[in-house]
């Protein structure tokens, strides 16, 4: 065959009928790609027809929602070196010149109908760039193309090709590196979450009995469903909280009905000879869905709709295998678990209750922590300020309780044991919210120190808002309980302006729920990691939620943890499976020790070394001591959530991690360790203040990014040019704080603690740490300050030069 670029000069490439034979029978499309090549104008109808998948409006033929292309990864496509066997392609034509190569891949490139005809395979402008960019560095890098890439890149350079005829060969590229180009319909029907009833086959097997008990806190409503529980021959407590799970376990045992208890971290079979008894108390998430049962109990069945563990509700409402389910919450969720049953086609019995005891929203806040009288508990939202308001309480000579979310259940349990005993004399309690449910606690006062706390907007990110109702009422709803000393309740707040806006608050309706959480499982994940072998977990998760599909019942669960550890551990090599489980670890993103443990419990399991008990003491220093501050205390608690993870992982991994009754057996002790620090805590603040002349830590729902919001920011941190770009109504939260941190007896914290030359670096310090300013507000407002200096500078160099320039 004459070389086409020399065919002027004569010049041609000597070659015998055999080995011409030899060398086209290796070409990949064999001989039909050089006869193509050499014709004038493009096959445009074959490569369309070969590679179509989507349509172009970047919808399947069937109508499914177009995939997110911003979260393909493309994978890396290493440039081909000269093999043993040379460079067949330029053997049969020639040495491709690169310069003339590139001015053809770029032509390619912009042409209008490549750009189309990519968008009809699935490509869209993202993604056509990224394969073409992958593409062209693949060809100009490489040594040694396939023949039949050379020779297309070959005849198009001559002229006896056209530019168009490289189509095949790009998506044959595009697809290497997008593998998800080539199964995108597998992935949408493993993505495909619009009959989540269908997933439980042996609970549509039967035909259950739903009852939901509708009404507000101490109104008897789960009393009664405990009630047909222990009168089954078997059955299945689920509930949101270890606390609930424990006391239930208990309660069985009391009544002579033997009940196991199952949590995350703890299994407890009360038969000598660990035989399962018919009844059982556990986490919500660790209900099993293939076990019969004669009734099923579902705690709190509102929150079905939290944002990241409502799939637990969703998967136990409809997945229990029994012959009754009792579901137990607010009113807000009827109407939803109404509908979800109907898609079942079960019907709901709503038995509706009142709450027991009256319970009254007084005319007149607290302001002083003067005025404060037994059974009192002070609500705050931050660890903060828990610790700032037993100090001054306990400074007055009242001794006092306290709670907050991250203290081991066990301590728990000991201050409320405290609060409650009439022989003790702590008569005063302060709390976040985590005394919202798990505790019985002798309430008469529940006084909220603020109505502004940390939540998780629709986007996943963190910021300050106003409580919700059904939050208030969950809290109020602790005072003046059936059970407790105090037959009436009240509710009130710390600073005057708040009680207007609480009363406002719980004299709204509880806006009723509209969607149920789901989650993508382990089977579905390792489906999409088959059809996607070299994405990571994180992008795999990120794809599936892209691709899934709910009805309107339904939402995507948040997968911002999953995927935070997913992203962690992602340098580890584990099996898919496993790094699945570490990723669903409960464990908090915000405690780097405990963060950090996880990554060492990852690295040690992937190299098959087991984590035994001397192995976690060496990890963890023990044996330990009490705190002498509150960032020892803070410390022991994380430590206190690493043996959690172990004991967690121990049942997941039973070889790996094998010596658990060891390391309960010091979780125990370390409880009693923080006991004692909880104690002593007004102690450790003091010590803490006067280290460091402040007291932050990093509270148990930290911020990632905040926005301007009521209760943020006090306005005279800000100069004064400043405060004019904010809404009246912040300002105005910010000053009532200031007037609430005058009524606890605070002076401004800035004159606490730093003169007046370093108190801009302390206070900005100081609400980074509290997630109340984020690092681009402080260089916003860093920027503002200068340009105001720069531009007094210049105001006054003006004034002073007589050829009015501006000195710089």
């Amino acid at each position: 065959r004459k070389n086409s670029a020399s065919e002027g000069s004569g010049y041609s490439v000597p070659m015998s009928v055999s080995r011409c034979a030899r060398l086209l029978s290796r070409l990949r499309y064999g001989g039909a790609v050089v006869l193509r090549s050499r014709q004038r104008g493009p096959s445009r109808a074959a490569t369309a027809g070969a590679f179509s998948t989507t349509s172009s409006n970047g919808r399947d033929n069937g109508g499914a929602k177009a995939p997110d292309t911003s979260l393909f990864v493309p994978l890396p496509v290493a440039p081909v070196e000269l093999g043993p066997e040379g460079d067949v392609g330029a053997e049969l034509t020639c040495p491709l010149n690169k310069s003339e190569v590139l001015k053809v891949l770029n032509k390619f490139y912009k042409r209008k109908e490549i750009q189309k005809l990519g968008a009809e395979n699935g490509l869209d402008a993202r993604l056509f760039h990224q394969a073409f960019i992958s593409f062209r560095k693949y060809i100009m890098e490489s040594n040694s193309l396939s023949p039949d890439v050379h020779i297309i890149l070959n005849d198009v350079c001559c002229g006896a090709g056209h530019v168009d005829d490289l189509f095949p060969f790009f998506m044959r590229h595009a697809k290497e590196i997008f593998p998800m180009l080539e199964c995108m319909d597998d992935l949408r029907k493993i993505s495909d979450l619009r009959l989540p009833p269908n997933w439980y086959p042996e609970a549509r097997a039967i035909q259950r009995k739903i009852v939901f008990h509708s009404g507000p806190t101490n109104s008897g409503k789960t009393y009664h469903a405990i009630q047909r529980y222990l009168a089954a021959k078997s059955g299945v407590y689920c509930g949101p909280l270890k606390l609930l799970a424990h006391e239930i376990f208990q309660k069985s045992n009391d009544a002579n009905v033997p009940c196991d208890l199952v949590t995350g971290e703890e299994r407890v079979c009360v038969d000598g000879e660990a035989r399962p008894s018919a009844h059982v108390a556990c986490t919500i998430e660790m209900c099993s869905v293939n076990t019969p049962y004669e009734v099923a109990v579902i705690d709190e069945i509102q929150m079905i709709k939290d944002p990241s563990r409502g799939w637990a509700w969703t998967r136990a409402l409809l997945g229990l295998c029994a012959e009754e389910i009792h579901v137990c919450g607010e009113a807000a969720a009827i109407n939803l678990v109404t509908e979800l049953m109907y898609t079942t086609g079960e019907e709901v019995e709503v038995r509706n209750y009142k709450r027991l005891t009256p319970i009254k929203v007084l005319d007149k806040a607290l302001e002083s922590l003067d005025n404060l009288r037994p059974g009192d508990c002070i609500v705050c939202f931050s660890k903060n300020d828990i610790y700032s308001v037993s100090r001054q309480i306990e400074a007055r000579g009242q001794e006092c309780a306290v709670i907050y979310g991250s203290l081991p259940p066990g301590t728990k349990l000991t201050q409320a044991k405290k609060f409650n005993d009439p022989d003790d004399p702590c008569k005063i309690m302060v709390a976040t919210d985590a005394i919202g449910m798990g505790l019985n606690l002798s309430i008469k006062r529940i006084i909220f120190n603020s109505l502004v706390k940390p939540v998780v907007n629709e986007k996943g990110e963190k910021e300050m808002d106003t409580i919700t109702t059904s939050q208030a009422l969950q809290i109020s709803g602790r005072a003046g309980r059936f059970s407790s000393v105090f037959k009436e309740g009240e509710v009130t707040t710390m600073h005057r302006d708040d009680l207007v806006l609480l009363k406002d608050i719980l004299n709204k309706s509880v806006e009723p729920l509209v969607a149920a959480g789901l989650h993508p499982t382990a089977e579905q994940i390792e489906m999409f990691a088959y059809h996607l072998p070299g994405a990571t977990l994180s992008n795999l998760i990120d794809i599936f939620v892209s691709l899934s599909q709910v009805d309107g019942l339904y939402f995507v669960c948040n997968v911002d943890d999953f995927k935070f550890l997913a992203d962690m551990i992602q340098h580890i090599p584990l099996n898919l499976r496993a790094r699945y489980v570490f990723c669903t670890a409960p464990i908090n993103k915000k405690q780097p020790y405990v963060c950090t443990s996880l990554l060492k419990f990852a690295r040690q399991f992937s190299r098959n070394e087991p984590l035994t008990f001397d192995w976690l003491c060496r990890h963890i220093s023990w044996p330990l001591t009490p705190p002498r501050n509150i960032k020892e205390l803070v410390h022991l608690e994380a430590v206190h959530d690493v043996l959690d993870l172990y004991l967690w992982l121990s049942y997941r991994f039973m070889d790996m991690f094998p010596d658990t009754s060891l390391v309960r057996d010091i979780q125990k002790e370390l409880d009693d360790i923080i006991q004692i620090g909880v104690l002593n805590i007004t102690r450790l603040i003091q010590v803490s203040e006067a280290a460091s002349g402040t007291v932050a830590v990093p509270d148990d729902f930290p911020l990632q990014r905040t926005h301007i919001a009521e209760g943020m920011l006090n306005m005279e941190d800000f100069p004064q040019r400043n405060q004019a770009s904010f809404p009246n109504d912040a300002k105005d939260q910010g000053q009532r704080r200031a007037r609430g941190l005058k009524a606890l007896g605070h002076r401004s914290m800035g004159a606490q603690m730093e003169p007046p030359g370093r108190i801009r670096g302390v206070l900005a310090a100081r609400l980074i740490q509290q997630g109340l300013l984020t690092q681009e507000m402080l260089k916003q407002l860093e920027k503002e300050w200068l340009a105001d200096r720069s531009g007094n500078a210049a105001g006054a160099a003006q004034s002073t030069d007589p050829k009015g320039k501006k000195r710089k």
